[in-house]
């Protein structure tokens, strides 16, 4: 059985496929580009260490002092 146009029922299940799929990928290069565009910096590393040894590395780099460090350090201890 045809439709007014002429194409029968698998041409209308093709043409849904392909317009399913095509949207598809739309939506999954859009989410890749937002998700990918965080960039190259020196911040992506941080995320992958451990907040104690960043802690450690600053009080150790003079960029805090003793009580900071120490503050800070109980905040981690309580919290983690």
């Amino acid at each position: 059985m045809t439709w007014g146009n002429g194409m029968g029922w698998g041409g209308w299940l093709l043409m849904t496929l392909t317009t399913v799929a095509f949207w598809a990928v739309v939506v999954f290069g859009i989410v890749a580009l937002f998700r990918g565009s965080g960039g190259s910096g020196p911040r992506d590393g941080i995320r992958d260490r451990d907040a104690r040894k960043i802690l450690d590395e600053r009080f150790a780099r003079g960029e805090i002092d003793a009580e900071e460090y120490r503050s800070r350090q109980s905040i981690l201890s309580t919290h983690g």
